[in-house]
Formats: C-alpha cells, structure tokens, sequence
C-alpha cells in the first residue's frame, strides 16, 4: 500500500479528535518536552490508500507558536482610520463585501508566549489561531521531527520519507467544497467565499480579497497575488498610452513623406534595388515593399521616441509606489519586525540532514556547516553546468540565425520569381516572411529548452546545498531568470542591435562562416522586424502559459476523478477528494514570479518597438489573475502556508530591468529606427521647405554600378540590363574619389546617434532618480501608525506586567503577615 499523510490545520471544519500519539518535537524545541497529536486513520474506499490525519493539539499550538514567534492579538486597534476617499462613491462597482474584504477586525499584536496567554484575546482555543498559522505550525514540526537513526546519522522530516515512498503524498486539508458551503454551521467556508467573490473570470472588475487570501493561504501567496493585482492596475496607464502612440501612427500612416516616396510609381518604382541574394535574386524595384513601409510607420514615428521616454519614467513610478503598497501591507499583516533574519535561523531540513559537521553559532550554538572545501567544489561545478546551458542557449540562437540567413534567400528567390506569389509580395517580404517563420521556430526551440532548463536549475541548486529555504529560493530565482533571460530575449536582442547592422554592401558582403550572407532589414527599417518578433514570442508565451496553467491541471484532475465522480460524498471522503487534485508544490509561486517577471522584461526593454505590449500584457493578466486564483482554489490541493514581507529577490531582478531598459530602448530608438537618420535630413539635408522630408528615400539610398558586381554577388539574369542598383546605406557613388567607402553624412548620423544615446539615458536616468528620491518608500500615515502601534503595544505590556508584579507582591505580603501572625 501506498500510505498518504495528511496535515490537516488544527480547528479544521473537518478534522476530529481520535486516538492520541505521543511523539518528540522538532529539534528547534525544547528535548524534555513531549506533545500529542490526534490522529484518525482510515482506509479509501478500494482499499489501497490508507489516509493518516494528523491534528495538533491546543499544548502543541501554543508551543511551537512561541518558537515561531507569532504575533497574536492583545488588543483591537483603536487608531483611526485614514480619511475616506471622496472617489468611493464612484468606486463602488469594483468594491467586494466588506465581510468578504476584511474577515477579522484588525488588532494591536504581540509575539505569542505560554505565561501571558491572559494577555491575548483567546475568545476561543479552536479559532485563536488562523488556519494559516496552524499550517505553518504542523507542518515545521513534520519537517523536523526525527524518527530514527542510520548509521549513527539521525533521520527526520516527512520530505525524506516522502522521497524514499514510506508516503505517498503529505498536504493540509481544504476547509470545504469550493462550489458548496460546509455543512457544519460553525465553519467559515473560506475555499467557497474565494471561489465565489474570487476565483471566477465573471469578477474580473473586482477588487482582491487580499486579507482574506493571506488568512486561507498565508501570506507569501496573499503578497503575490498583492503585486500581481498593483502590477496590472500600473499597466492600465502604460496601456493607454501605448494605446494613443499606436493611434497616431495609424492616423498619419497617410501623411508619412517616405512611405508615400517608396509607394509611388514615379519614385519607388524607378529605384532599381540590389538583388536580396546571391546569383538567383533579381534586382527589385523599391515600391513593392510599399504595404510593409506603410505597417512600419505604425510603430516607427515621432511617438515612438516619448512612449520609451514615458515608459522609463512608468517603470520607477511603478516600483516605486509598489515599495509604499509593500509598506502598507507589512503593516497591516504584522510584518513589519519580520526579517529575513528569522529565515536565516530556521535551517533546511535537507541541509541539517545532508551536513554531518557541526561548529558553533553565536546565535543557535552548535549548528550543522557545509566545509568550505566542499562549497567551493560545488560552486565550480554549479559555475560551469549554468555557462554550459547559457553556451547551448546561445548556439540555439545562432542556429535560428543560420536558418534565417539559408531561409531569407530561398525566400527572396522565390518571392522574386513566382508569379504565384505577386499579390502577396508587397505586403509578405522577403524579410518579414524569415522573420515570421524564424520567430515560430525560435518559440518552438524557447518552450523545449524551458523544459529542460527548469529540471538542471533546480539539479544545480538541490547540489549546492543552500542552508536555509531563503537562500535556495534566491539561488533558485538568479539561475532560471538568467536562463530564462538568454532564452527568451536573446532572438529580440539580436533582432533589434545585430540584424542589418554588418551586412557590408554590394560586392563586399559580409558572410556568417563564409558561407551564409547577412541578413539585410527592410528598406522601411528594422523596426517591424522586432515587432513581429516581440509579438510571436510574447503572445505565443502567454497563450502557453494560460494552457499549461488552467486547462493542463484540470484535464488531470478529471481523469483522476473519473471514478469517482458518481460516488456519493460519504464514500468519496474529503481527504481523498483533495489527495485526486494536484499538487502546488514549494515552487508553484516561484514559477508565477518568473512567468510576470519574464512579461515585463518584453513591456520594458523592447517597449519602444511595440507600443501595444503594455495592453498586451494588461489583458493577460486581468486572465492571469482569475486563472491563478481558479486554479489554487479548484485545482490544486491546500499549500502549505509561509510568511514574507515582501516579493523578495524579484524586487531587485525588477529594479535591474528597469535599469537596463532604458538603455535598450535608447539604443532601439537610435539604431534600429529610422528617426535619428530622418531627423539629420530634416535639419542638415533637406531642399524642400514645404515639404522637408521629401527626398528623404533618395538620400538615405547609395548607388552601386552593376559591372562592379564579383562572381559570386552576381546576378545570373539582368533582362532589363540595368547599369546601376541601390543599397540602404551612406557610401560614395561608383564616380566618387572615394568610391564605396562610408560618406560623411554617415558619421554625421553616427554622431547625432551617440548624442542621442548619451542624451536620453541622462534625461530619463535624472528623471528616474529625482521621481524615486520625491517618493518615500514607507507612507507617512503608516509610518506614523507603525510607531503608534509600537508605543500602545509597550504600554500594555508594561502595565500587564507591572500587574503581575503588583500581584506577587500582594501575594509574598499577605504570607509575610500570616508567618508573623503564626
């Protein structure tokens, strides 16, 4: 038999006290002390399952509450309420119940203690503590409680049993049905008011029951979700604008000097291009790229340059207001004196198990220590398996661009040569057809490699041995957001800085192991290459992600079901109905982090080429929400609950991205836009002042005499014996002294380029710095109400315990005076 422990959470609507089992408590308690846990045992209904209950009593909660330190309440708070917002009114459409959003009233708390326990407000033992604080308390004891030797090394914790098969699976119990209350009446039915004013897509304009998410789940999960719903509502605006930018292109894609150049007959069609390929490409007039000029102009205008300005100043004023949310949720969830330090001090079970030194700690005494010699051995090899995986990522991205280069020029040859194909060639370049194919290709090879990359990043870690669960989360976190990183932009990257910018020009072209010639951009620019890439690999990840996500764990759910779904409940037991669902797992939440984290990498870095992905990502994840919540209320058995004050290393990734996006978009703007070359026309190069930007094609095209042509470059077939060709780039004509080499309009551009880099890096860096300097990251009405808590919880402490001392005395009086009296 397969034997499955379930840790159900002390008061659990429906756990029942059974038998009594005496066994140790962690190693973190004291040796001497001994603690009961109520257990019920009971067989499935084919017999092969035997389900363990495990129900820790009220001796055990206040216990272990005390060696946690958990905070409990000594008073309700008394301190007023912030003024409303005269807006509510307006608001009120969005607003849940206020039952539904705040469950509990909100009190003045102090780290629990066995010898106060007149101090606290216990109305009632079985409700004292919430469900998520019994969760934790169960479950640290399972993870440490030893339950035998071998070989002189101690054995302990229901994951080493768990991983040697003695069970099968160990998890907390729901509360209820998710689509029905319980039927005792004195049960909350949490699982079911989440569903109902939560989980489901029809409340997607509703506010988030954070309090009552961080009540059910804890509150790493209630943060999560915190970030994820400020996250979205950051992007309303960023969507909005991104939204107008796109309008304007649309509205003056007519009015565009140099789309209407290319298009017309009498200019477009009289420019005699360079063949797109060696010996089989044909020369090519200049307007059957017409449509794709006229698409480019969409996201290639003037708007292009503020949108990656706005978005610069976007990303701080969002990190920054997200620091004052943080504030004001650490203080409403007590965590405002929890540290990491805390975490530091409780170790992994699997480091204290895998570790046989010990040395002493000034902190915990003796503790268990991973020698130095053996860490440095496991960095080295950690070290060089993640450069190895990077390496393979990158040879993946060259691959792709070997495609492209082999596939770009089957592409223009047979654009060029099949009639078949003419109705769509204006609008289906040769450019734009690589590019769409190579940006499938691309995501298919992304979804393989993420695969794999998970599994070797979490080997890595697992072989490192981190000491405590905060350091293997944040080693965990930097090796696949690296991996995820080079994976996913790494094609973009190339895309919007590589592409187009070595390709030589006619007769000294350059080539990729000699063999493949580079890529060229569309005469209407780079731009709309990036675009087509930033959509495939974003949308295609989003789409992914929803059916891996919803669809994925629901198809496993129902067929595990299958059998019992016309078994009545007495015979289909709650316990079992959770053991069918699946599992959340320790990293469930780390792989949100990395889905969000990895979205707003493509909103930030390549923003300016896409000014729709901000709405983009604002219509995931008002999916993204309700799908996340579906699933860990429907789908997934109870996770187990943890503390955090805040989103962790993630704050910093994000704070990195920020950094680096306005870098990328500045560069973006500068070398993969055609803005810098036309505003240089348009103030150095222009004749026309009615119409400064006519000529501007003509100008930014160079001449290349055909009988120059190699061998190799040239084409077998000229029927119209063309004498001259143009290429997109600033050379001297064939006539010039200095004939083919760059003119001196290039470096002009080259330089109005650099200044412009230079230029808005500072610009938008000053405005960065000065908007996250004027904000404080702590609200001043919170700080205010953090020392005022602070001051009222010292003051009934101290009249509490001046109490007590003025009862002793009392007490040692009254003896003193019957000794005498005797």
């Amino acid at each position: 038999r397969s034997l499955v422990c379930t840790t159900p959470l002390y008061g659990n609507c429906s756990s029942r006290r059974e038998n009594s089992l005496t066994s140790q408590p962690g190693m973190v308690a004291s040796r001497t002390l001994m603690f009961a846990l109520t257990f019920l045992g009971q067989e499935s209904e084919d017999g092969k399952i035997c389900f363990v209950k495990i129900h820790a009593t009220w001796d055990v909660l206040i216990t272990y509450a005390e060696v946690l330190n958990i905070k409990v309440p000594i008073k309700e708070n008394d301190i007023p309420s912030t003024v409303e917002n005269p807006l509510d009114c307006m608001l009120a459409p969005l607003r849940l119940p206020e039952k539904v959003m705040h469950p509990e009233p909100d009190y003045f708390t102090a780290p629990f203690s066995r010898d106060k326990q007149e101090l606290y407000l216990i109305n009632d033992e079985s409700t004292f503590f919430s469900p998520s604080m019994r969760n934790r308390i169960v479950n640290y004891i399972l993870t440490r409680c030893p339950y035998g030797t071998e070989e002189g090394k101690k054995k302990f914790g229901i994951k080493r049993l768990l991983n040697n098969g003695t069970y099968s699976a160990a998890y907390p119990l729901h509360d209820c049905q998710y689509w029905k209350k319980a039927n005792d009446p004195n049960c909350e039915s949490e699982r079911y008011t989440l569903y109902m004013e939560w989980a489901r897509f029809l409340r997607f304009y509703k506010e988030q029951p954070l309090d009552l998410i961080r009540k059910y789940y804890g509150e790493k999960i209630g943060i999560y979700f915190a970030w994820l719903g400020f996250y979205t509502e950051m992007l309303f605006l960023a969507a909005v604008v991104g939204l107008i930018c796109f309008l304007y292109g649309l509205f003056t894609m007519d009015e565009n000097m140099s789309s209407k150049e290319i298009c017309d007959p009498a200019i477009g069609g009289e420019i005699i291009m360079c063949p797109l390929c060696d010996q089989d490409c044909e020369y090519w007039r200049l307007n059957t790229t017409c449509e794709s000029s006229q698409y480019s102009h969409l996201f290639d205008n003037v708007a292009t340059l503020f949108f990656a300005i706005f978005m610069g100043i976007w990303v701080t004023l969002f990190l920054e207001f997200w620091k004052r949310r943080q504030a004001r949720l650490k203080y409403e969830w007590d965590l405002v004196d929890f540290e990491e330090e805390q975490q530091q001090l409780q170790l992994r079970p699997e480091y204290e198990a895998k570790c046989t030194h010990k040395k002493k700690n000034p902190v915990t005494q003796m503790e268990p220590y991973l020698p130095i010699t053996s860490q440095a051995v496991r960095f080295c090899i950690s070290g060089t398996t993640v450069l190895f995986w990077v390496s393979l990522i990158i040879a993946s991205m060259i691959a792709v661009i070997v495609y492209r280069l082999a596939v770009y020029a089957a592409f223009a040859s047979l654009m060029e040569n099949t009639q078949t194909l003419q109705p769509i060639s204006g609008l289906l370049t040769p450019q734009l057809a690589t590019s769409v194919t190579a940006s499938c290709l691309n995501f298919v090879i992304i979804m393989i490699l993420n695969f794999l990359y998970e599994r070797i990043a979490i080997w890595i870690t697992d072989m490192e041995i981190p000491r405590t669960h905060m350091e293997y989360e944040n080693r965990l976190t930097m090796k696949m957001f690296l991996f995820q990183f080079v994976n996913y932009y790494s094609s973009c990257f190339y895309v919007a800085f590589f592409k187009g910018k070595f390709v030589g020009y006619p007769g000294a072209y350059t080539y990729m192991f000699n063999r493949w010639r580079n890529e060229e951009c569309d005469p209407a620019g780079c731009l709309i290459e990036l675009t087509t890439q930033l959509t495939i690999v974003m949308a295609g990840k989003q789409i992914w992600g929803n059916i891996q996500e919803a669809i994925v764990p629901w198809i496993c759910n129902w067929w595990g079901r299958r059998k019992a779904r016309n078994n009545p409940e007495n015979l289909y037991s709650r316990w079992e109905q959770d053991h069918d669902l699946q599992t959340f797992g320790a990293l469930g939440l780390f792989y949100e982090y990395l889905e969000m984290v990895i979205q707003f990498g493509f909103i930030t870095l390549f923003v300016a080429s896409f000014p729709l992905a901000p709405l983009l990502a604002l219509m995931n994840n008002i999916l993204e929400i309700r799908v996340d919540s579906w699933k860990l209320t429907t789908q997934y058995r109870r996770p187990v609950a943890a503390k955090a004050h805040s989103i962790g290393v993630w704050q910093e990734i994000l704070n990195g991205m920020a950094i680096l996006s306005v870098v990328t978009n500045a560069f973006i703007v500068a070398f993969t836009s055609d803005m810098i070359p036309r505003l240089v026309y348009y103030y150095t190069a222009s004749e026309n002042e009615d119409s400064p930007m006519s000529g501007y094609i003509n100008n930014s095209l160079s001449v290349f005499q055909i009988s120059d042509f190699p061998d190799r470059n040239k084409p077998k077939l000229n029927p119209e014996n063309f004498v001259i060709c143009r290429y997109r780039d600033y050379r001297y004509p064939p006539d010039h002294e200095k004939k083919y080499l760059h003119s001196m309009q290039f470096w002009h551009i080259l330089a109005a380029k650099l200044a412009f880099i230079i230029i808005m890096e500072h610009v938008v860096f000053i405005v960065k710095f000065f908007v996250a300097w004027m904000i404080p990251d702590v609200p001043a009405d919170v700080k205010a109400k953090i020392k005022r808590e602070k001051y009222l919880t010292q003051k009934i402490l101290y009249e509490y315990e001046f109490e007590k001392l003025k009862e002793r005395l009392c007490q040692g009086g009254k003896q003193n005076s019957c000794c005498g009296k005797c």
